[in-house]
């Protein structure tokens, strides 16, 4: 049965590293890093999954079937980190802010010298893209169109797809600024139809040189 107090407890913790085998004999090392998921956090995650996608659940909880890689456009670990551990979103995003207040976060957040920091739990909800947070895990990248990602970033994506895929039935792997073409799937939950927003992230040359090491997996790129 799942616990939520026991992965509230979790993310509560200090920042720990930790080293584990991954797919193919690789070792991948994630820190963990926790936002605050408090419950003001739940109940407006759980007010999300209602209201946007259609689903009434009694946790904020997610099966993983997506990875969706994007970048921060801009900053560095700590304030992007500061950002996302928000609960609400700030009133400069009235377009977003109009549909929910809970801030977007994500799963992990990648580093320029690729390390990998883990927010939140891969099975809890997290706002990263819309129509498919309910079943996607959200890996943000450090850079922008004005700080190209780096080739440790692209490692370490690789690494941690194999890694979440051995760990979860993954289907789809996209970048954010790939994600329409679910539109008017079977997957993509959505209560309203005007709201989408067109993104660039992390960039086609980026997808290219991490799909290029993940040839294996078949993942797909649309529905």
């Amino acid at each position: 049965m799942f616990n939520l107090k026991g992965i509230i407890t979790g993310l509560l913790l200090f920042s720990t590293v930790a080293t584990i085998s991954g797919q193919g004999n690789s070792d991948i090392q994630i820190i963990q890093k926790p936002i605050t998921f408090n419950q003001k956090r739940i109940d407006l995650s759980l007010q999300y999954l209602k209201e946007r996608h259609g689903l009434i659940q009694t946790q904020p909880t997610i099966q993983p079937k997506i990875i969706v890689l994007h970048y921060t456009g801009s900053g560095t670990l700590q304030s992007n980190f500061n950002y996302f551990n928000r609960t609400e979103l700030e009133n400069a995003r009235s377009y977003n802010k109009n549909q929910s207040t809970l801030n977007v976060s994500a799963h992990f957040l990648v580093d320029r010298d690729g390390k990998i920091y883990q927010l939140m739990d891969e099975t809890m909800f997290a706002r990263h893209t819309i129509g498919l947070n309910y079943c996607a895990i959200g890996v943000e990248n450090i850079g922008g169109p004005k700080q190209a990602l780096t080739a440790a970033q692209v490692e370490a994506n690789i690494k941690l797809v194999k890694y979440l895929c051995g760990k979860f039935p993954i289907e789809y792997l996209i970048g954010h600024s790939e994600y329409a073409v679910f539109k008017g799937s079977n997957l993509w939950k959505e209560s309203n139809a005007k709201y989408f927003t067109h993104k660039a992230d992390p960039g086609d040359d980026f997808m290219k040189k991490v799909r290029a090491g993940l040839k294996e997996f078949s993942l797909k790129q649309k529905p």
